[in-house]
């Protein structure tokens, strides 16, 4: 039970990064119904930023890691505003259906071979700001860290739906959601708020990255896997749910570790392909989300 006890933790906290980045395929495809296929680079950009900041290579430490997370946070605005601008807007602006996807693509393998070069190709560790000493909970360990990611998580996630219910700019997020057309025939510039929805994906993911590098290694190829296996949670979930992304990536993280544990690491990623592809065959819009009705 014990061991059990472990896995479900780990799985939970692996689960929970998972779930913030599909959280940001979410916001993307709320507002645009595009996608940005590089958002595990967004993870592992912010991630190697923040190493530079907080960690020992380039000279530093800088910033100490908890000071160090806002100015992240603003490199993921700012990176993710670019892939809009450059990967998004002459999409939307040409009506392509697929412009967008190997634009975002083409990006995404730009960006890590940036990285690459600034950072090599070379795994590094990235220093914890929590001690690593693990805590009993119901008689197993936890690592502080673990506890930092779900809830840094669950925080990021009820900040941008607080933001979307109570302020004038989210309710734009919202308007623009629901109807792009309609929302732009009442005045609101549905251009920013694409833009926005971008560079709020990209902080999320950004921001996820300096969570879960103590728990790993950094480096230019962090961020492909896990932005993949992202991508699986937000269909398994549903990309118009918030419930359904947080569910789905439990789902995942759960499911990899246990079956790492028992039965091999090798087949770890196999239970959430499966889970995928049933998702698919059964309910292709996701566990939680709603299919949509055109009228013709």
């Amino acid at each position: 039970m014990e061991i059990f006890l472990q896995l479900i933790y780990s799985g939970v906290a692996l689960g929970m990064i998972y779930g913030v980045i599909a959280f940001g395929y979410q916001l993307t495809f709320a507002t645009s119904g595009t996608l940005n296929f590089g958002q595990g680079e967004s993870l592992m950009l912010g991630a190697l930023v923040g190493l530079s900041l907080a960690g020992t290579i380039h000279g530093g430490p800088y910033l100490n890691y908890w000071v160090m997370i806002p100015v992240v946070a603003v490199f993921g605005a700012a990176q993710g505003a670019l892939v809009e601008w450059i990967a998004i807007r002459p999409a939307i602006k040409i009506k392509s259906e697929f412009g967008w996807i190997m634009s975002t693509i083409a990006l995404a393998i730009i960006f890590k071979n940036v990285a690459e070069n600034i950072w090599g190709k070379d795994d590094l560790k990235f220093p914890s700001p929590l001690s690593e000493a693990p805590i009993k909970l119901f008689g197993a360990n936890v690592l502080p860290m673990e506890i930092v990611v779900v809830v840094g998580a669950l925080a990021m996630m009820a900040i941008v739906e607080i933001f979307n219910r109570k302020s004038i700019y989210g309710k734009a997020v919202v308007a623009t959601s629901n109807d792009r057309d309609a929302a732009s025939l009442m005045g609101i510039n549905t251009g920013a708020v694409i833009t926005f929805s971008y560079a709020l994906s990209s902080v999320t993911a950004a921001v996820a990255g300096v969570l879960v590098a103590p728990l790993t290694l950094t480096g230019a190829t962090m961020g492909s896997v896990l932005g993949l296996k992202a991508f699986a949670v937000a269909i398994i979930g549903g990309l118009t749910s918030g419930v359904g992304v947080i569910v789905g990536g439990l789902i995942l993280g759960i499911a990899e570790t246990t079956t790492g544990y028992y039965i091999s690491t090798g087949y770890k990623d196999v239970p959430g392909l499966v889970l995928l592809l049933l998702v698919l065959a059964v309910k292709p819009a996701g566990l939680f989300g709603k299919m949509a009705i055109k009228k013709v």
